[in-house]
This record gives structure tokens, C-alpha cells and sequence, in this order.
């Protein structure tokens, strides 16, 4: 995945919001490709099994509450530099901060509840990816 495929998740509260066709429009228009798509709903187990790298943190149980609380939108994208650019495309982590524009901007409700996720990294993409797809599952 280096360098052209990342990953995204449009969460629960952007997709019970009614928000995820005009996410979805954005990362189009930005240039992106969807690869793989699905609609689909994490239990809490699978949540923490996502987010396992935060188990010590203090927020690891509501973020596993959070994202199992509705139904989420995982893909992943392609394009050139797609990291880099996907990170500039959804802005800050806190929406406050976010650039005017960017989908967190737009869409989300605070900083717990931003709308969407990106992967930091090739590495994580790939990581992240593969929780969510086999290789079979994408176009």
C-alpha cells in the first residue's frame, strides 16, 4: 500500500448524522479512489480489538463505547501521496482547529465525535486495511 492507498472510516456519528454521501463526494472529488467499501457495524469486542494500541490509555473504553455505538464506513482509498493528502483533506483532529473545508470542519460534532478517521502512516493503512477487508473484498 506505500505511498498511494491509505484508510478510512466515516464513524458513528457522521454516518447516523446522514452525513456519509457528502463525505464519500468530498474524497471523490479530491481525486481519491475507493478501493474497498462497506457498511457495517463494530462490536464493542471488535472495537478494541481495533483499537488495541490505546488499551492503557484513559479513553480506550469510551472510544470502544463510541464506535460501537452505531453504524461506521470503512474504506480504503488510492491515490498518489495518499497519506499525506487524505490527512490535509480531513483536517485537525478537533474540529475547532480543523481548516475551513475539511470534512472535520464540516461534519464534526466535537473532537471525540469527529466524523472520520485516517491512517497516520503506510504502515497503519495497511494495518488498519486488513482489519476491515481480505484482499478479496476489494475492487
Amino acid at each position: 500500500m506505500a505511498g498511494n492507498r491509505t484508510f478510512t472510516m466515516i464513524k458513528p456519528d457522521a454516518v447516523g448524522a446522514g452525513n456519509t454521501g457528502a463525505i464519500i463526494k468530498i474524497i471523490q472529488e479530491a481525486g481519491f479512489k475507493i478501493v474497498a467499501m462497506k457498511k457495517t457495524h463494530l462490536s464493542a469486542e471488535l472495537a478494541g480489538k481495533f483499537y488495541a494500541i490505546h488499551k492503557e490509555r484513559p479513553f480506550y473504553k469510551d472510544l470502544c463505547a463510541y464506535m460501537s455505538s452505531g453504524a461506521i464506513v470503512p474504506m480504503i482509498l488510492e491515490k498518489d501521496n495518499a497519506i499525506e493528502d487524505f490527512r490535509k483533506l480531513i483536517g485537525a483532529t478537533d474540529p475547532q482547529k480543523a481548516e475551513p473545508g475539511t470534512i472535520r470542519a464540516l461534519f464534526a460534532k466535537s473532537i471525540d465525535a469527529n466524523a472520520i478517521h485516517g491512517s497516520d502512516s503506510d504502515a497503519n493503512a495497511e494495518i488498519e486495511g486488513n482489519f476491515f477487508f481480505s484482499q478479496f473484498e476489494r475492487f
